[in-house]
């Protein structure tokens, strides 16, 4: 964690050094940059180059900013650091609020995580190639059922489905959940170093042990090759769960599933250790 004071000198160079320059920075900004050439020119004309009125700059240098709910910033910091690549601040303020019974806005933690120096390492653009399952039309597929209404009263309503892959210092290892939309669970899953129909296989015999009976779910997947198999799609249609499948090379159609994904790996995968794992074959 960094003190807010410490870079601020290398902060408000990096402002004027942007696309904006001196415009990028505040008024209090401003003042404490005029402050600091003060000795060096005439303050009239640093206020000029500055645009900012004489009033403004010494109202900002008598009234210098203050860090913000100072007595939850071990609480942030704690919060924080219990994932390796952290956690955005709607879960840190989410966490304060349930565990501490704190009444504090989301954005007023985004305010203190940027006073401290902590940021997200989680949702940053990065250059992955990522696993992709789609063979063209191999067998039998299904209209958008779904259609994005992720919303469900209650569990085995609505499910998606989906396979993602793990890369490792041995090789890629592949995961394959069922996540049900009401109850916000993984109702069943399977791993395996190759996203082959065996996994499939299993994945559908631990789902279709755990359907209650009398459920008529819908299930959601992509286009992938392994969704339009027949082994797949007569198993699914004996045990009266209805298939709905995303439009060709449109991810957002499978949204809530590939949100478990992204949560699953930037808050529990990038960033450990991976000498410590082991390969979990089912």
């Amino acid at each position: 964690m960094t003190d807010p004071e410490a870079g601020s000198g290398e902060r408000l160079l990096k402002k004027i050094d942007s696309p904006e320059g001196g415009e990028a920075l505040s008024n209090r900004d401003k003042a404490v940059v005029v402050n600091g050439l003060s000795g060096q020119h005439p303050f009239s004309d640093l206020l000029e180059c500055a645009g900012l009125a004489r009033s403004s700059c010494y109202y900002a240098l008598s009234h210098p900013a203050t860090p913000t709910r100072p007595e939850l910033r071990g609480a942030v910091a704690e919060v924080f650091s219990r994932t390796p690549n952290g956690c955005g601040h709607r879960q840190v303020a989410m966490r304060l609020r349930a565990e501490l019974g704190e009444r504090i806005a989301d954005k007023t933690v985004l305010k203190m995580m940027r006073e401290m120096g902590i940021r997200c390492g989680i949702r940053r653009e990065a250059g992955r190639h990522r696993y992709n399952s789609y063979k063209g039309v191999v067998g039998e597929t299904f209209e958008n059922v779904i259609g994005r209404d992720f919303s469900a009263d209650g569990p085995w309503q609505k499910m998606g489905t989906d396979v993602t892959e793990f890369k490792q210092p041995w090789g890629k290892a592949y995961f394959a959940p069922v996540y049900d939309f009401g109850s916000k669970e993984i109702v069943a899953w399977s791993t395996s170093t190759s996203p082959d129909m065996e996994q499939q296989e299993l994945l559908l015999d631990r789902l279709l042990e755990r359907v209650p009976e009398g459920a008529k779910p819908v299930l959601h997947s992509d286009m992938g090759w392994q969704y339009q198999h027949e082994k797949w799609t007569r198993r699914l249609k004996k045990a009266g769960i209805a298939q709905s499948m995303s439009r060709k090379g449109n991810c957002l159609d499978n949204g809530a599933t590939e949100q478990v994904f992204g949560h699953l790996k930037d808050e529990f995968f990038r960033g450990t250790d991976m000498a410590r794992l082991r390969v979990v074959q089912s």
